[in-house]
């Protein structure tokens, strides 16, 4: 299966604070923020070397010295819910650094893949008679997500901002839903961190300390470990290593001297090729080395009036790209996307010549990447020549900045979650895993050692962790058969056996045509109704959950738990879709179910004479279902066997090519 999602490109206007002389916060520390209440607030920045500080908040006032490389941190003693509060740095010659219009609340960290990164402008959500954007006391906080081979001290940037239909319809959708629930009904401000990205892997958003434990990753713990820089000390190496390796074997062979990049130079005797793809599909497999393409496009009138965006995405390995003869980027590594911007002055309507020159260094070779993820304007038939021919084997290789923000292990955590660990939170939002399904059983390993490191990681071994399970998606099956989604939503479930980590299902919510269901409000609204009981003292209101399973004659009877509710059917008969039963053969057929109970229902089959096993809602899109409680609240998929499962021998296996 193939997980789609949506470039995002968002533009933030930083005007979080007033900023003066040489003071300087990390970026998650601005105007309009929360700050954690009832616990301690370290805060660190930069000032002056040597330089006496004076830092307020409210009636709190600390002195402090900056040391010699202007590095000083200072810690806030707890603070009740409340505000607005102005904090205030103030140096010495006039260094002043303000922040205003600060609250203090509880602080809810919304990460994971597209389904929680999806905003409602992205989903088309057309606003309700209820939907008044009005929440004086929500926050919302955006960051922008990047990778790393090593844990940052800061995001790249974050900006803080209140509660507008602007902002809001731009936020997580999920995460605006669940905040403006919690902050309808708390008397306590709520605010939100949004850090995710759309088809990810989770072991992009796992520490290094979290993989150890796993001997799947070993190699790449071992390269990272090894290699031991930063993507800034990688690139500033790639610097120095060039300036003899350019033109000894990189900038050599045919097409360099001969300036076949130049807007006049005749290629009309080149072959043809379509792309994307690797070079492999169009005869060349044993070719490492250069490859030229060339292709003309046309342009609008009106996108002549601004730089033009050319996405070229991942290339295998190296590459540099000119449009109309004028050099507009290179980048090395085949994990990394290419984002070149063509300035207007050298763009003309009809007939702009792009040209790549792509190297490869081992492997296949090409401008590989799957066209949803290019510029349609780029996608096609392009022109392409052969250049020079290198053994990779004796080829020196640089060592670069490169890694798949989607797969690649540690970079999100490393550039994106890490630096989030100076302040303290309440809880995570965790929607993830349809990036994981063809390694669904080890997925609950990997979860649970995210959990339980993220808790290390921010001192709170007890931390709220809220997931949602995967939602219905895809066709539904004619008959009951092995799902890798299904067997993910088990492990998401496993993982509730842990204190204070608890998930609600979407089971009901989804679509079988699109990964991202659009119901974002329901969701919200469940994961608030779990806030409300780990963090807000209320009843504990979830779906039912399977408890036990007992044999009698041709029925099964399944006892839920119902955390104090009821069983109910949605259909006006009180049958119950989406169960299936089987016998010893394991061959399951879907099965009549009736309540019996309050927290009880018998599961039977005419054919089969006795029945060993039970499922529920074990399928990609199970379909319409009609088991809840009396709050409306679907019941979780499940299964009584322990047959071996479809990903059970699914593991992670290295790429030593993602470097």
């Amino acid at each position: 299966m193939k997980v789609f999602f949506k470039v995002i490109w968002v533009v933030f206007l930083f005007v979080p604070s007033i900023l003066l002389g040489q003071i300087e916060l990390p970026p998650i520390f601005s105007s309009n923020m929360i700050l954690p209440r009832n616990k301690i607030i370290p805060i660190s920045g930069k000032a002056s070397p040597k330089t006496t500080l004076i830092i307020s908040i409210g009636k709190q006032q600390y002195t402090i010295e900056s040391n010699k490389v202007g590095e000083w941190r200072v810690k806030i003693d707890p603070i009740k819910a409340g505000g607005p509060y102005t904090l205030l740095i103030t140096g010495e010659n006039d260094e002043k650094l303000e922040l205003d219009n600060i609250l203090v609340g509880d602080l809810w960290l919304c990460a994971g893949q597209s389904n929680m990164q999806y905003t409602l402008n992205m989903l088309g959500y057309e606003e309700t008679p209820d939907d008044n954007y009005n929440a004086s006391n929500l926050r919302l906080c955006s960051v922008w997500v990047d990778t790393d081979y090593l844990p940052r001290n800061e995001v790249s940037n974050a900006i803080w901002q209140e509660i507008s239909k602007e902002t809001a319809r731009n936020f997580s959708a999920l995460g605006y839903f669940f905040g403006k629930y919690l902050s309808d009904e708390q008397d306590v401000p709520i605010g939100l961190i949004s850090s995710n990205l759309g088809a990810t892997a989770i072991e992009t958003w796992m520490s290094m300390d979290a993989l150890k434990i796993f001997p799947q990753f070993n190699e790449v713990v071992q390269k990272i470990t090894t290699i031991n820089k930063s993507y800034e000390e990688l690139d500033a190496g790639l610097k120095v290593f060039r300036k003899k390796w350019d033109k000894k074997h990189y900038l050599k062979g045919p097409g360099i001297e001969e300036e076949w990049h130049k807007a006049d130079y005749d290629y009309s005797n080149w072959k043809e090729c379509t792309l994307p793809a690797f070079w492999d599909d169009f005869g060349y497999a044993s070719h490492d080395g250069s490859m030229w393409f060339k292709r003309t496009f046309n342009l609008d009138p009106a996108q002549l009036d601004q730089d033009l965006k050319i996405v070229l995405n991942q290339i295998d390995d190296y590459d540099i790209a000119w449009v109309n003869g004028v050099k507009i980027g290179e980048s090395f590594g085949k994990s990394n996307f290419r984002n070149y911007t063509v300035s207007k002055e050298i763009l003309r309507q009809k007939n702009n010549i792009l040209t790549v020159r792509v190297f490869d260094i081992g492997g296949k070779g090409g401008i590989y990447t799957n066209p949803f993820w290019g510029n349609p304007l780029l996608n096609g038939t392009w022109k392409y020549k052969k250049g020079v021919s290198i053994d990779p084997k004796k080829f020196p290789k640089p060592v670069v900045s490169n890694g798949s923000p989607f797969s690649h292990p540690m970079l999100l955590y490393n550039a994106s979650i890490a630096p989030l660990h100076k302040i303290p939170i309440t809880g995570v939002l965790w929607y993830q895993g349809e990036a994981n399904e063809t390694r669904a059983v080890e997925y609950g390993a990997l979860l649970k050692a995210l959990i339980q490191d993220w808790r290390e990681k921010w001192n709170s071994s007890k931390m709220p962790f809220f997931i949602v399970q995967l939602a219905n998606y895809k066709q539904e099956d004619e008959q009951p058969k092995d799902s890798k989604w299904a067997e993910l939503r088990e492990s998401q479930m496993k993982v509730t056996q842990l204190e204070n980590v608890d998930m609600v299902t979407a089971i009901d919510i989804g679509s079988a045509n699109d990964i991202h269901p659009y119901n974002k409000k329901e969701v919200g609204r469940r994961l608030s109704l779990l806030a409300k009981h780990y963090v807000y003292k209320g009843e504990l209101t979830k779906g039912p959950s399977y408890k036990s399973s007992i044999k009698s004659g041709k029925r099964i009877t399944i006892e839920f738990e119902t955390y104090g509710s009821e069983l109910k059917s949605l259909d006006k008969y009180g049958y119950l879709r989406g169960f299936a039963i089987a016998g010893s053969d394991g061959i399951f057929k879907w099965a009549k179910a009736r309540i019996i109970a309050k927290n009880k229902i018998k599961v039977y089959h005419k054919d089969i004479q006795n029945p060993e096993y039970v499922r529920y809602a074990w399928s990609d899109n199970p379909g319409k279902l009609d088991l809840v409680n009396t709050e409306g609240l679907p019941a979780f998929p499940f299964r009584t066997d322990d047959f071996e499962l479809s990903t059970t021998k699914n593991k992670y296996s290295y790429d030593p090519y993602a470097f």
